[in-house]
This record gives structure tokens, C-alpha cells and sequence, in this order.
């Protein structure tokens, strides 16, 4: 195994410090792309899409549980399969308490093309909680590309997409897949990818850090059990 490079205490400080003027740089472009993404226009979701989780039937505006925005998560799972993927099984272990979401006004949920009846005992075996929705006989998974055709037949790949919605009129504002995904699964990494963002006031575009009729950004943070939702 190649294990890196043995020096004083004195030559780690110099290299530490030297790496951490790049990361600060790393960091403000980051900002600086997320200001971007949030920039992005959106589009209007016209199409009346079905779901059926825990509850029974439910519309796209259902899946936002109230909140402002939501983040839905694909996690490939097709009709044929007796599991759910492996990758993406991961993805959701890593998955933060969602009262902090839930605090900024932004719902997560999983999304499958799989039957419920597949998912529900599949789900069980994860100990997961998080909302997990079955697309199954909708449009919806390839309508936001997260099945595709490919020789004639269907292929899932993962990916999240971020709506937000106004009243009763739901918008698309951003979607990314398979590497897009690498590092998200904090709290603020999916907030990143909202249009309202943190809600932070330093963030840009000016504007935003109050939209959901909130405390600013971290002003709000509790202790998970402290939220009332």
C-alpha cells in the first residue's frame, strides 16, 4: 500500500496550510455555482402524475407534504426487480434526520418505478422512514430522465430533482444523476440544489432567506426533537 509521505510536525503545517488556501477557493467557487443553480429558471409541472405510497394515492403536490419545496430522490428500483439497487440503497443509508430539511420548508422522498407492494417489504428490511413513493404505471420516471430507453428497452439510472411550488402550481427547478450525486446526502448538500437554497442571508440571489416565512438559515437550527413542524 502507498502511504503518503512521513515529515515534522512543521513541513504538515506548511503543506496543510498551503492546501487550505485551494480550499478556500473550492469552497467560494462552490458558492459561487450553487448561486447559479439557483439562478435557473423553472418549468411548470402540468402533467397529473399518480403515485401510491403509505397512504394510498397521491398527486405530485401530495409528495410536498405542504412544505414549499421538495427533493425527490430516483432510487432504481424497476418493476421487475425483487430488491432495490444496491448504489442506491447507500445513498438513502446516508440520508440525514429530515426534520432539518423539514425546517427550511423542503420535503424529501424517494421515487421507484417498482410496484408499492415490492417496495413496502423492501423497505421494512432497510429500517428506512423516509417517504418512499411507487411511480409504477406513470410517465413520471422517464418524463424526468431517470429512466431511459436504451436498444428498445428501459434502464434506470439514479438521480435527484427539485421542485418547488406556489400555492397549488408545482415547478421543476433542477436535476442531476449519477455522478451529479457524489457528495450530496447532508442536509445542506440538497438544500444546495433548491431553488431557495440555505435560505441563508449571505447566499445569492438576494431575496430568498425568508421565503418560507422562517428564521433565516441556521438562525433556525434546533436539536432534532425541538422542531415543531
Amino acid at each position: 500500500m502507498a502511504l503518503p509521505e512521513i515529515v515534522s510536525r512543521d513541513e504538515w503545517r506548511a503543506a496543510r496550510e498551503e492546501l487550505l488556501v485551494r480550499e478556500k477557493a473550492a469552497t467560494r467557487a462552490r458558492d459561487a455555482l450553487n448561486a447559479e443553480r439557483r439562478r435557473l429558471p423553472m418549468v411548470e409541472v402540468e402533467e397529473e402524475y399518480v403515485f401510491e405510497g403509505g397512504d394510498g394515492k397521491a398527486t405530485l403536490l401530495d409528495l410536498f407534504e405542504g412544505r414549499g419545496q421538495l427533493v425527490v430522490y430516483h432510487f432504481m428500483f424497476a418493476p421487475e426487480w425483487d430488491a432495490g439497487c444496491r448504489s442506491c440503497s447507500a445513498f438513502l443509508d446516508q440520508i440525514g434526520h429530515l426534520a432539518h430539511l423539514k425546517a427550511r420548508g423542503t420535503t424529501f422522498a424517494a421515487v421507484s418505478r417498482a410496484p408499492y407492494t415490492k417496495i413496502l417489504p423492501f423497505k421494512a428490511r432497510m429500517g428506512w422512514t423516509v417517504p418512499w413513493y411507487s411511480s409504477y404505471g406513470s410517465d413520471f420516471n422517464r418524463d424526468f430522465e431517470a429512466t431511459l430507453e436504451i436498444a428498445g428497452e428501459p434502464a434506470e439510472r439514479p438521480g435527484v430533482s427539485c421542485f418547488l411550488r406556489d400555492r397549488d402550481r408545482v415547478f421543476h427547478t433542477y436535476s442531476t444523476y449519477e455522478r451529479g450525486l457524489d457528495g450530496l446526502g447532508s442536509t445542506t448538500s440538497l438544500l444546495d440544489l433548491t431553488a431557495l437554497g440555505r435560505q441563508e442571508e449571505w447566499e445569492e440571489p438576494k431575496g430568498r432567506a425568508s421565503t418560507l416565512g422562517a428564521p433565516a438559515g441556521s438562525a433556525r437550527i434546533r436539536y432534532h426533537d425541538e422542531y415543531q413542524d
